[in-house]
């Protein structure tokens, strides 16, 4: 959790993930998953907390709390950015997109290939 509590400090002195887990009622883990998936699910077309409830099974009224607590769509809109979501909208994209950018070596978007094939070459096989 120690890189989500760095970027909702960011936000403000008083959020935690430990303590907005303890009044939403969901474990720290859970909360920090509620906090990533609407972090990533901002900057995307539709309903942002429907989207996030469908993502991680959690309820649409959880999520609602979750929103509030961390301070509303602007605080989602810096968190999305924090986390990448502004690489979806053309941004540059934060933290994600920082590390997509160097997994991604032959730039065409997707690092899976690449790490695949770092992969491979650590075990021997062709890069």
């Amino acid at each position: 959790m120690g890189m989500l509590d760095g970027l909702l400090a960011q936000l403000g002195p008083n959020l935690d993930i430990a303590s907005m887990a303890t009044k939403v009622g969901l474990s720290p883990e859970q909360a920090e998953m509620a906090v990533k998936a609407l972090g990533m699910a901002h900057p995307e077309p539709g309903d942002t907390v429907a989207s996030a409830a469908s993502s991680t099974g959690l309820s649409p009224e959880i999520l609602q709390q979750v929103v509030g607590m961390i301070g509303g769509e602007g605080a989602l809109g810096s968190i999305a950015g924090m986390l990448g979501g502004a690489a979806a909208e053309g941004g540059a994209g934060g933290v994600l997109g920082q590390v997509t950018g160097m997994l991604d070596r032959d730039g065409d978007g997707n690092p899976l290939n690449d790490i695949a094939s770092m992969a491979g070459g650590l075990f021997g096989g062709k890069n």
